[in-house]
């Protein structure tokens, strides 16, 4: 058989001949809640840029400034020749923010996931993943080479009933997104974090969506609940909150360590780019100077909630700035994406593999300096949108 039989997606071909192919948006200005991509005007629904830091002023100077001391890149791993004392500074500061003894930076979010389960997990250990965990966590658990258990979403009884299956002297890692990306729903940690102590398991969260967002002064999920002392490894990324580029490992001083020194992905990857460590640190300044954004943030996702429910708009209810709207086939959601963008919406059509096939959605997010008449006029073309009838209806 030829290797590149397979290259060949049939949705793609019956969507790009129907003219309502999706994806690939090009973005000509700011990250914003209004934007213009490809000459058009466009709200944007579609960005994971939760605070709004991606335009802030101070932000983007921190930046050229560390463009200015440090160069362009470090040109190696953090290993080796790639640490600079501005690594350090932001280690130590968000480890600080989030009350953890120790913070290992990387230079995305995917590959922090990677750095970590890869090397505290091993052949004779066990991973307890969620279904709806991110896909980073499933690579990452695949490189690890330890025996995978993934139990339903959310679901404590089929994650205990793992759990009791698992040999005593087997090591046991629960992982967990924080904030789930697709759906917005939170996880269950107070359960969790019990399981774990009942049956001598670690637990790790992924925070990419809940840090900023979620607990005191946005410090994350294991904040919300009190629990921060409790999770043993937290992870969170500078691509939402932080208006930058990059990831990091929040955990104890020997596991910290353990990770910098065992890890492939992290020894084997050039470092954080003096610019993108700069402008994530100018954001966590800005929201330690104002602890009231995440409110702001979750004021407005309400109110847009409110609103589309008001305009008989069916969504997921979720208590984060995270707004599934159920589109259920395929096709039909790559034409409301499109036909949103054609009249100023962008918003992020969902699809197997990312969902389950049946559960399409179109996922919006908010940011928070979205405004509530940005936000009316946004609901007003949604719910116009969604009452045409699509072309591939049955």
């Amino acid at each position: 058989m030829d290797l590149f039989q397979k290259c060949h997606y049939e949705v793609l071909d019956q969507v790009r001949t129907a003219g309502v192919y999706p994806y690939f948006h090009v973005l000509e200005s700011r990250q914003a809640p209004v934007v213009k991509m490809e000459n058009h005007r466009v709200i944007m629904l579609g960005s994971n840029n939760y605070l709004g830091y991606t335009e802030d002023e101070a932000v983007i100077a921190a930046g050229h400034a560390a463009l200015d001391k440090y160069g362009s890149g470090v040109s190696g791993s953090r290993f080796l020749n790639g640490t600079l004392d501005l690594h350090i500074e932001l280690e130590k500061e968000l480890a600080k923010f989030t009350g953890y003894e120790d913070a290992m930076t990387c230079s995305t979010g995917f590959q922090t996931n990677l750095a970590i389960i890869s090397a505290i997990c091993g052949r004779h250990d066990y991973i307890l993943n969620d279904r709806e965990n991110h896909a980073s966590i499933y690579d990452a658990c695949r490189l690890s080479d330890a025996q995978v258990l993934r139990y339903r979403h959310s679901d404590m009884a089929d994650l205990e009933a793992k759990l009791q299956n698992i040999p005593d002297e087997c090591g046991k890692l629960i992982v967990t997104d924080g904030v789930f990306s697709m759906r917005g729903d939170i996880c269950k940690l107070p359960e969790i974090v019990a399981l774990a102590e009942k049956y001598g398991a670690r637990v790790m969260v992924d925070d990419a969506h809940g840090f900023g967002v979620l607990g005191p002064g946005g410090r994350g999920t294991a904040a919300h609940f009190g629990l921060t002392d409790k999770v043993d490894i937290t992870m969170l990324t500078f691509s939402k909150s932080l208006a930058s580029i990059g990831g990091c490992m929040l955990a104890s001083h020997a596991v910290t360590d353990y990770i910098r020194h065992v890890s492939r992905p992290f020894i084997f990857s050039a470092s954080l780019t003096p610019c993108s460590a700069a402008t994530a640190m100018e954001a966590l300044h800005q929201l330690q100077n104002d602890p009231q954004r995440p409110e702001r943030l979750m004021n407005i996702a309400h109110y847009f909630q409110k609103q589309l429910l008001a305009a008989g708009v069916k969504i997921i209810e979720a208590p984060t700035p995270i707004v599934p709207i159920f589109t259920y086939k395929t096709l039909d959601t790559m034409f409301y994406g499109k036909r949103m963008f054609e009249e100023g919406v962008y918003v992020n059509p969902v699809i197997a593999p990312a969902c389950v096939e049946g559960e399409c959605l179109l996922r919006t997010t908010l940011m928070a300096t979205h405004t509530e008449p940005i936000i009316d006029e946004a609901v007003d073309i949604i719910a116009r949108v969604l009452k045409e009838k699509s072309p591939f209806e049955q």
